[in-house]
C-alpha cells in the first residue's frame, strides 16, 4: 500500500492544527453553526440527526493492521465501541464529540490517515475492486490509478468548490466489481492491440434522485495521458455543471442535457490545450513518478503452494460451518494455494456495516499473522482479507468465528446494503436497519439463503440511494407519506459490467408488508428459473417485470 511522505505528513498535520482551531471556535459560540459548516464538512465532519458524524478516508479500501488497530482506538476512546463501513470504502464515526474531533484527526494522522475531502463538493475517494491486486485477469492492480488520482485530486485548487460532490472508480477485470458504471467517472483498465495499458472512460453515471448508467467517452484512453484527460473533463464540468439547482448539478444531468457528442467535444477542446503544452507543460506523471507509486503496490512475497492440503480437506469434510464459510465467502486468488476472503459485517440483527473495536482489534492480528498485513474495506460494506493461504484458512476462520466474523453469507440475500436510514440520517425518510434485520431474519437460514443463490439486496431510507437500491437485484426505497414510512420496491438493477437500473413496480409499500413482498418475489422467482443455477437477476431479465408484479402484489397466502 501507499505510505505517506514528506508531502502527505505536512497536508495532514497543517490540516488537523487549522481545524483544531476551528472547532475551539464554534465551541466558544465565536461563530455559528451555519459558518461552522462549510469548514467542518471540509474535514468529513456530518451533523446528522442525533450527533456529529466524522467520515474517515480509506484511500481505495485499503488498510493495514496498525490502521484498523487505530480505528478501534477511537471507535473505543471517542464513540460506542463500534465504527461503519460505509459504500465508498470509507469508515464513519456516528457519535463522536465534537470538541473531540480534533484529537481524533490528529490519532488518525499518527497512522497515516484523514478525513479530507470525504464530504463537501470536491473529488471524493475513488474506489475499486476490493480484490484488487489478488484478482485473476487484472491488467494491472488498479490501486495505482487510484493512488495517481488521489495525489492529483487532494486539494486541486480548480476542484475545490465543484458543482456537486464527484466520484470515480477503476476496474482492471472484465468483471466489475466496483460500479464504475454509476459513477461520474468509470475507468476501464484495458490493452490495446499493441499490448499497452490504457482506459475506457465512462462518465455520467450515477444514482440519487435521477439514477443514470453512464456512457463510454473514451474507448482507449492511453494511460500517460490519464489526469490530462481526467482534468479536461472536470473543467467541462466546472464550467457548464449548473449551479442553480442542487438537483440538477451533477455531471450526468449535464451529459444528459449537452449530449455525449456535444460533451466529448469539450472536453476534447479542453484536451486539445493540454497536448499542445508538450512534454514541459503537461500535467500528466512522468513515466519515473508513476512507477514509483506503483512499486508501492507490488504484490506480497508469497511462499509457493501446492493447493490444499490433507488437514484443509478434512476440516472442510468435518466442520459443516468451515465448509459453508468456503463456499460463500472465499474468491479465487491470481496465486496457487491462495485465496481471498469476504468478512461479512452482516450477521443477523446488526447493522448492515457495523464492526466493534474489539473485532477490528481481531482483524488487524489475523491479518498480521496470515494476511500479509493487508486488509480491504469493501463498497457492499464488508471486509476482506486478500491474501490467504489454503492451509491456513481453517485457522483464520475459527478467528473470525471466535469473533462474530464468520457469517457465511457474501453475495447472499442476507448480505444486505443498507444507509443508516431515519435512526442516524436527518435527511432519511424512513428507517433501512430494521428493514434490513427483518428480511435477515425471515431468511436467516443459510441453507435456505444458499439454495436461493446470489441475490442482492440494498436499501436507501430516502431518494439519496446512499444505500445504492437503485442497483440492486431487488432495491428497496423508503419514502414518506403523510408522515408514515412507506417503502418503494425495485427489481431487476444491477451494479457489474451488465449494470441496470432496477424498475419501480407498484405502490408503496407499508412497514408491515415489505418483508412479506419481498418474500413473495423470492418465492416466484424460485417457481420460474430454470435451473438452481439460475440467478434472480437472471431469470428477472429472461422474464421481465409482469410475473414478478404479480407476486410483489397478491394477497398473502
Amino acid at each position: 500500500m501507499y505510505r505517506y511522505d514528506d508531502i502527505d505528513r505536512a497536508i495532514v498535520r497543517d490540516r488537523v492544527s487549522e481545524f483544531r482551531r476551528q472547532v475551539e471556535r464554534r465551541v466558544s459560540g465565536a461563530i455559528t453553526e451555519d459558518e461552522f459548516k462549510p469548514l467542518r464538512l471540509m474535514n468529513g465532519l456530518y451533523l446528522q440527526l442525533h450527533a456529529y458524524m466524522l467520515r474517515v478516508a480509506v484511500p481505495y479500501g485499503t488498510l493495514n493492521p496498525d490502521q484498523l488497530r487505530v480505528l478501534a482506538s477511537i471507535a473505543r476512546d471517542y464513540d460506542k465501541g463500534y465504527a461503519h463501513v460505509s459504500t465508498r470504502q470509507n469508515f464513519q464515526f456516528n457519535w463522536p464529540k465534537l470538541a473531540d474531533t480534533p484529537d481524533i484527526l490528529e490519532r488518525l494522522a499518527e497512522a497515516e490517515m484523514h478525513a479530507i475531502q470525504t464530504s463537501g463538493n470536491c473529488i471524493r475517494n475513488t474506489t475499486t475492486d476490493h480484490f484488487a491486486g489478488a484478482a485473476q485477469g487484472e491488467v494491472e492492480d488498479p490501486r495505482i490509478t487510484c493512488e495517481v488520482i488521489r495525489q492529483w485530486s487532494t486539494f486541486h485548487p480548480e476542484f475545490t468548490f465543484l458543482p456537486r460532490k464527484f466520484k470515480i472508480a477503476v476496474s482492471a477485470t472484465e468483471h466489475d466489481r466496483a460500479a464504475i458504471q454509476v459513477h461520474d467517472i468509470g475507468l476501464q483498465l484495458v490493452k490495446n492491440d499493441a499490448g499497452e495499458p490504457g482506459y475506457k472512460v465512462l462518465v455520467g453515471g450515477g444514482q440519487g434522485r435521477t439514477p443514470m448508467i453512464g456512457e463510454w467517452l473514451h474507448d482507449f484512453l492511453p494511460q500517460a495521458e490519464l489526469l490530462s484527460y481526467l482534468e479536461a473533463i472536470l473543467r467541462v464540468y466546472n464550467v457548464y455543471g449548473r449551479r442553480d439547482n442542487m438537483y440538477k448539478a451533477r455531471i450526468k444531468i449535464l451529459v444528459s442535457e449537452m449530449g455525449l457528442d456535444d460533451f466529448r467535444a469539450a472536453v476534447e477542446r479542453e484536451f486539445e490545450h493540454f497536448r499542445a503544452m508538450g512534454p514541459g507543460g503537461s500535467i500528466d506523471l512522468p513515466e519515473e513518478e508513476r512507477a514509483r507509486i506503483a512499486g508501492y503496490f507490488a504484490p506480497p512475497a508469497l511462499p509457493e503452494r501446492a493447493g490444499a492440503s490433507e488437514a484443509f480437506d478434512n476440516a472442510l469434510a468435518s466442520d459443516k460451518d468451515f465448509a459453508r464459510w468456503v463456499r460463500h465467502n472465499l474468491h479465487p486468488h491470481k496465486e496457487e494455494g491462495y485465496v481471498s476472503a469476504t468478512v461479512s459485517l452482516k450477521p443477523t440483527g446488526a447493522p448492515p456495516g457495523d464492526i466493534t473495536d474489539t473485532q477490528l482489534e481481531v482483524l488487524a492480528d489475523i491479518a498480521e499473522r496470515f494476511g500479509y498485513s493487508d486488509v480491504r474495506t469493501t463498497h457492499e460494506q464488508n471486509m476482506v482479507l486478500p491474501h490467504l493461504a489454503l492451509d491456513d484458512l481453517y485457522a483464520v476462520y475459527q478467528e473470525l468465528d471466535d469473533a462474530g466474523l464468520a457469517t457465511a453469507n457474501a453475495g447472499l440475500l442476507s448480505d444486505i446494503i443498507a444507509c443508516p436510514g431515519l435512526d442516524y440520517c436527518n435527511l432519511a425518510n424512513t428507517r433501512s436497519i430494521p428493514v434490513a434485520n427483518r428480511i435477515q431474519e425471515r431468511f436467516e437460514d443459510i441453507d435456505a439463503q444458499s439454495e436461493i443463490g446470489e441475490l442482492k439486496i440494498k436499501i436507501s431510507g430516502c431518494i439519496n440511494a446512499c444505500g445504492h437500491h437503485h442497483v440492486g437485484h431487488i432495491g428497496i426505497l423508503g419514502v414518506d407519506k403523510k408522515g408514515e414510512e412507506f417503502y418503494q420496491l425495485t427489481l431487476g438493477g444491477s451494479a457489474d459490467e451488465r449494470a441496470s437500473i432496477g424498475e419501480v413496480v407498484g405502490r408503496g409499500l407499508s412497514t408491515d408488508e415489505v418483508v412479506d413482498a419481498v418474500e413473495r418475489v423470492i418465492s416466484r422467482y424460485l417457481d420460474l428459473r430454470q435451473s438452481a443455477d439460475e440467478r434472480f437477476i437472471d431469470a428477472y431479465r429472461r422474464l421481465g417485470a409482469e410475473p414478478f408484479k404479480e407476486a410483489l402484489y397478491a394477497e398473502a397466502a
